[in-house]
């Protein structure tokens, strides 16, 4: 008798739905069971509200969990970036497979990258992450430019160039990576122009807490650094009380040498959505060896953020 598949909660949208396929065929080969994917709308998807009136990205996670809660799925894959930093007393994330390249991209008319774009240049994004750093990056660059709230899935946002409506759009690499659109990308971003969001370019599958069979199968597809480096990121966001619409980023990396992992450098940034104000740290130390290391390590860059009046540059001033 085969044994029964495991079901996997998933958003509809494509990026959602490829993310989750190629969690399913990686689960299928450790598990040795087949994996069916159970889609289920949420009300990040239904809505068209911007993210930042109708809770942040956690609007996303809600229904999956849900559904995880009332047994209608087994696990179920988010974005990381988009999982409330808070831990659910009755979930577990079972596993964070390896991370895809964390940068944000631009797609813009005409091929060009960000420092080619026109005088007055409409760029498009949902973050306000994305729009503090784009316009701190305009002022001490001599450039204006003119970022433009959107929502909408990639098919959307890219929609919104290739009309004319806007000059360029910016989008996260792993998410284009995921759908096979890389290739429309005009411009990757250093993450020393934009700091990606805390999570970014990582998944997190999810389960209940008491099924420890599935837990432990499902750690198999955990990947260590990628864990440690997210768990950095998504403390500093916590310790700053700031949710998933808030403008900050993080990006934890890892320093090699070599082969072998040496050291790990964390950076943080928060700012106003006109980019007028920053506070951005950095601070490299050895590789934390456990999670408890890991949270330390970002409340304390978020205490010395705070210190450094980034308290200021959050809540209400997101809108």
């Amino acid at each position: 008798m085969t044994e029964k598949a495991l079901r996997l909660g998933t958003r509809r949208s494509k990026l959602a739905m490829a993310q989750s396929g190629q969690v399913a065929d990686a689960v299928s080969q450790v598990t040795g069971r087949p994996v069916e994917l159970v889609e289920i709308t949420t009300y990040g998807d239904t809505s068209r509200e911007h993210l930042a009136q109708i809770g942040g990205t956690g609007v996303f996670v809600a229904a999956l969990r849900d559904a995880l809660l009332r047994g209608e799925v087994d696990f179920a894959v988010h974005s990381l970036k988009d999982l409330p930093t808070a831990q659910h007393e009755d979930l577990v994330v079972a596993a964070v497979p390896v991370r895809e390249d964390p940068r944000d991209v631009v797609v813009a008319r005409d091929a060009r990258k960000l420092t080619d774009l026109p005088r007055g240049a409409r760029i498009g994004t949902g973050a306000p992450r994305r729009m503090a750093q784009l316009n701190a990056y305009a002022r001490t660059h001599g450039m204006e430019i003119e970022t433009v709230p959107i929502r909408g899935n990639v098919d959307t946002r890219i929609g919104y160039v290739r009309s004319g409506e806007l000059d360029a759009v910016v989008l996260a690499a792993a998410g284009l990576n995921r759908v096979g659109r890389i290739d429309e990308v005009t411009d990757f971003l250093s993450v020393d122009t934009v700091l990606p969001a805390p999570g970014q370019g990582a998944l997190a599958i999810e389960c209940v807490a008491d099924n420890a069979s599935l837990i432990a199968a499902l750690a198999e597809l955990d990947d260590p650094f990628t864990r440690v480096a997210v768990t950095a990121e998504r403390s500093l966001l916590a310790a700053l009380e700031a949710g998933c619409s808030a403008p900050v980023g993080a990006l934890a990396d890892l320093l090699a040498d070599g082969q072998t992992v040496k050291e790990m450098r964390l950076r943080g940034v928060v700012g106003t959505t006109d980019g007028s104000t920053l506070v951005q740290l950095s601070t490299t130390g050895p590789v934390p060896q456990t999670h408890e290391a890991a949270m330390a390590l970002g409340r304390d860059m978020a205490t010395e953020m705070l210190a450094q009046g980034a308290a200021g540059l959050m809540g209400e001033r997101a809108h």
